[in-house]
């Protein structure tokens, strides 16, 4: 078994410290489908027809990861979001 260079172990311990979280958006009873879908275009830079088919799965759902990446990208989008009243987690 060969050896790892310096740059291998550098790029092993980069990809293992990545880890990859999941922008969660809930159901509720109050926002309309208008309000969510500009918000996942506007704020998640959604195309329409992804914002569309977002908001359906939260609607018939319960829930849908709207976004994926690393955790410290994804907390203005999530503040952003719970700001316009929508309820929205990070996992």
């Amino acid at each position: 078994m060969q050896a790892l260079t310096e740059t291998e172990v550098e790029i092993l311990e980069k990809t293992v410290e990545t880890e990859i979280k999941k922008l969660i958006i809930y159901n509720d009873d109050v926002n309309t489908f208008d309000w969510v879908i500009d918000t996942l275009m506007e704020v998640c830079r959604h195309t329409s027809e992804q914002a569309e088919q977002c908001t359906l799965i939260i609607h018939y759902k319960g829930k849908c990861s709207v976004k994926e990446g690393e955790f410290d990208e994804l907390v203005a989008m999530r503040n952003e979001i719970c700001r316009r009243g929508i309820s929205a987690e990070i996992h």
